[in-house]
């Protein structure tokens, strides 16, 4: 029996405080984006494009238009942004550097409210340190991990390290692969591990590499580098990261490929910025 007051298990009720917190974040994310140039967008929730954002698309939520043609319900919002700009409305628009406020919906019944920016050709120094001080502005200072997508690639297109190993980081059997240099990259957690990187292969050395000089271009003190890590979404390519407060996730990005078009984003996960606020006051 549903109660006439019930609401979906997965989505979102703000009220009181948690109303006046997620207003808070908002407004804050609002203007500092606008004071770095950023221009506001508002897409569509319906999309015809969001199964090109994930490998698994069991969590779309699907409909169909006028027409039949299928629609999913947004799901990810950098698909459909970097679509709008640069062909609905790039050549009436000069502006590259985008952001919005709004959910997106996954199956069965989950929203996530989400502060987002997009640049067209962006660099991943430009958006780590928006998103930082986004953070910063609403006196969160998560923990700051760099990551490289090309690394995973590699080892399981040219070492043989199943994708699958990777996605859930099962350690033990990565360590069992007979690289003699498996056990150091694991290891390697810090900024200053990257200074030396003679004991890895040239392409996977080459990767660190490019970690280490985007650490040297963010203006933060608490990072740490994850070689291992693997993005699930297709579009990242190269360089991504993550904030996050013990095991909560607070906001990711990276750079990435949409149709030809190289651009760097993130997006903010609002509803876990206000739990971690709540917590604090």
């Amino acid at each position: 029996m549903i109660f006439e007051h019930e609401i979906p298990s997965g989505s979102r009720l703000y009220f009181g405080r948690s109303a006046r917190i997620k207003r808070e974040i908002e407004t804050v994310a609002g203007e500092t984006l606008e004071a770095l140039g950023y221009e506001e967008i508002v897409t569509p929730i319906f999309s015809y494009h969001q199964h090109e954002s994930f490998d698994n698309l069991k969590p779309l939520v699907r409909l169909n238009d006028a027409m039949n043609h299928e629609v999913t319900l947004r799901a990810d919002s950098t698909v459909d942004v970097v679509r709008i700009v640069t062909k609905r409305l790039g050549r009436s628009m000069e502006s590259r550097k985008w952001f919005y406020i709004q959910p997106t919906v996954t199956f069965p019944t989950r929203e996530q409210y989400q502060v987002g920016a997009e640049v067209i050709d962006g660099t991943f120094a430009e958006v780590a340190n928006t998103t930082i001080r986004i953070l910063d502005a609403l006196s969160i200072k998560p923990i700051l991990q760099l990551a490289n997508i090309r690394i995973p690639h590699l080892l399981n297109e040219k070492y043989g390290i199943s994708l699958e190993l990777l996605r859930s980081t099962n350690i033990e059997m990565i360590l069992k692969t007979d690289l003699p240099w498996i056990d150091q990259l694991v290891r390697l957690h810090s900024v200053e591990e990257l200074s030396d990187l003679s004991a890895f292969p040239e392409d996977i050395s080459r990767e660190l590499e490019e970690i280490r000089k985007a650490a040297s271009q963010i203006e933060y003190e608490r990072v740490v580098v994850s070689p291992l890590y693997y993005a699930k979404m297709r579009y990242y390519k190269s360089l991504t990261f993550k904030m996050f407060e013990e095991n909560t996730l607070l906001a990711m990005g990276g750079t990435y490929v949409v149709d030809g078009t190289e651009a760097a984003g993130f997006a903010l996960y609002t509803d876990e910025c206000i739990a971690n606020k709540m917590s604090r006051e």
